[in-house]
């Protein structure tokens, strides 16, 4: 049972990046999934949710920049993140969880580190 992260990276202010989360040993397509960040000196915060119906949510900060998607078919969710400024620096983890239980209640992935500079 396992969320494989990976697409992190070097990226300079305006460019884009696209994360993937591949999942293992788990229902994928009966599981919400989701997309949380740790930056330097700052909490955990849930940053792109998609649940098994589609619907997504976003944190206002990255709303209009970033694109939460799933393929059930490769058990992979993906974060497309466009516009990226130096505050989305951050390491970045997928999340899985029931649909019953709340977010931040599951399976995490080992993080990608995400680093926007010039």
């Amino acid at each position: 049972v396992q969320l494989q992260a990976s697409g992190g990276g070097l990226v300079q202010p305006g460019g884009s990046l696209r994360l993937s989360c591949a999942a293992s040993g788990i229902a994928f397509s009966i599981c919400d999934m989701a997309w949380y960040r740790q930056g330097p000196g700052k909490q955990r915060e849930l940053v792109a949710g998609i649940t098994s119906g589609k619907s997504t949510n976003y944190v206002d900060s990255v709303k209009g920049r970033f694109t939460i998607s799933r393929d059930n078919a490769k058990n992979t969710v993906y974060l497309q993140m466009n516009s990226l400024k130096p505050e989305d620096t951050a390491v970045y983890y997928c999340h899985s969880k029931l649909p019953q239980v709340s977010w931040g209640n599951g399976l995490w992935g080992q993080g990608t580190l995400v680093t926007v500079s010039s």
